[in-house]
């Protein structure tokens, strides 16, 4: 889905995220997508678009702070009977889109089992504004425990208000949301009769490279001396990131918007991140149908990358990584790449709601972005020391369990080209507790609509979740 780039890191402030978004998020848009201006979806149709607002509470665990605000969902009736569940579509780091209203498996899901749908929008995100600006301060509300309790009124409020209080409601989320959509069963059982948590990251921590290894090995899936040509031509632009007088040449080869200034490790490490950033975005969404969502670029697969980067008619290692990067900016509309880390420090300071991912492993073809990178920005953006950070991981991890999470009536779908499966559940935890690991599909895969030339596995994956969810409602 669509996101602000705005909030993005920002929330990385708040403790108890998934992860700290300043070492590495998957709402942040990686590679030259983030440099597309993103807009809020538009509705296709009437009806299931139309927007309808909520009156949450600002802060769910002070009973002092009696603030409110309005948070924005949809509904979907079309599907409703009267003895049917009611399904919840958890929004995450980007505003909510109505296509999925109109579209994906979890409709499908609705119309066999006479659901009613609801999609709820996440706090701080699209058009969710719990507070005037996005200070610092006021994201001390933005937090994964803030987004449950959101959860949980929403529910409460409007299955007493709609009459629902006899329904069992059903949570489901892709990627962060499918963490949401987890921890929700697990913390307010209660409430949530079961969930669909797909693609999500379970296991919070600080330094990440198995993200990067499975891009090396998804890379390699599709031709093993892929990862060998883009780790010469990362290791070649490193090279001449020392000398400045290869700046004007390296200004021309990348499109730049302004002649190339490296002052400091920062300022290499971000140029780098994000060339190294369309490797990794286009390998976590390989050929999943995202195109009803109005996604740009869904044509550019694992395999279009390999073929540019092995094509000796573009020059050496380095000049086909060039001409990839301005081909990926043809593609997204970007006219010039900035680069700028000051730039980039300045927008992710900007507290206005109208403002505008390397680890450390040797296993991986990128260089030059290293853990120490992502760290020091939660220190530039927020103040939040390496110290801090690395408690606040331990206390995410201890609130939820991280992998020995236990629950019941939770499904857990990843794809095996995804990297953030690494930090999923990928394996049974129990009978209640299945996994679905689809070998050849990447993120979310399971959730888009259905298409013909879908692998075999991932339309077997779709009727896998279907069945569990048959059998827990019937319990």
């Amino acid at each position: 889905m669509a996101v602000q780039r705005s909030v993005s890191l920002l929330s990385s402030v708040t403790v108890f995220l998934l992860l700290s978004l300043c070492v590495f998020a998957e709402g942040r848009v990686k590679g030259f997508r983030k440099f597309s201006e993103g807009q809020d979806p538009e509705c296709i149709t009437g009806g299931v678009c139309e927007e309808l607002w909520f009156t949450q509470k600002l802060d769910h665990f002070n009973g002092a702070d009696s603030r409110q605000w309005k948070q924005r969902y949809f509904v979907n009736k079309a599907f409703s009977r009267p003895e049917g569940p009611v399904f919840l579509m958890i929004g995450g780091e980007g505003p909510a889109n109505p296509a999925w209203m109109q579209n994906g498996s979890w409709l499908k899901y609705a119309e066999k089992l006479g659901a009613l749908c609801f999609m709820l929008e996440h706090r701080f995100y699209g058009k969710s504004r719990p507070t005037s600006d996005l200070s610092t301060g006021n994201l001390r509300f933005l937090s994964s425990r803030q987004a449950l309790a959101d959860l949980a009124h929403f529910l409460s409020i409007t299955a007493e208000t709609r009459g629902l209080g006899d329904r069992k409601w059903v949570a489901f989320g892709g990627s962060y949301p499918g963490s949401l959509a987890a921890w929700f069963r697990l913390k307010y059982p209660h409430l949530i009769h079961g969930s669909v948590a797909t693609s999500a990251p379970i296991h919070a921590t600080v330094n990440f490279p198995e993200y990067l290894e499975v891009v090396r090995r998804s890379l390699a899936s599709e031709n093993a001396d892929c990862p060998k040509i883009v780790e010469e031509a990362s290791n070649t632009l490193v090279k001449l990131l020392k000398d400045p007088k290869t700046y004007d040449n390296i200004t021309k080869d990348f499109n730049l918007c302004s002649k190339l200034q490296i002052q400091t490790e920062m300022d290499s490490a971000y140029f780098l991140e994000t060339l190294a950033g369309n490797f990794m975005d286009v390998v976590q969404y390989n050929e999943d149908n995202r195109g009803f969502e109005g996604v740009t670029g869904t044509n550019i697969t694992i395999k279009v990358l390999c073929e540019a980067m092995s094509d000796s008619s573009l020059g050496d290692p380095y000049q086909r990584y060039a001409a990839l990067a301005r081909f990926m900016m043809e593609t997204f509309s970007v006219k010039c790449l900035d680069v700028s880390f000051n730039s980039y420090l300045k927008e992710m300071t900007n507290a206005s709601w109208e403002g505008p991912a390397s680890t450390d492993s040797p296993d991986q073809p990128f260089s030059g972005f290293p853990l120490k990178y992502h760290v020091q920005q939660c220190a530039d953006f927020f103040n939040v020391s390496a110290d801090q950070l690395a408690e606040a991981v331990a206390e995410t991890n201890e609130y939820y369990g991280g992998y020995n999470i236990r629950s019941s009536r939770i499904v857990l779908p990843n794809g095996s080209i995804d990297p953030w499966h690494a930090l999923g559940v990928t394996q049974d935890i129990s009978p209640d507790l299945p996994a679905v690991f689809i070998k050849g599909t990447a993120h979310c895969a399971n959730m888009y609509p259905a298409r013909s030339q879908d692998l075999p596995q991932l339309a077997l994956a779709r009727d896998y979740v279907f069945l569990f969810l048959q059998k827990w409602l019937n319990q």
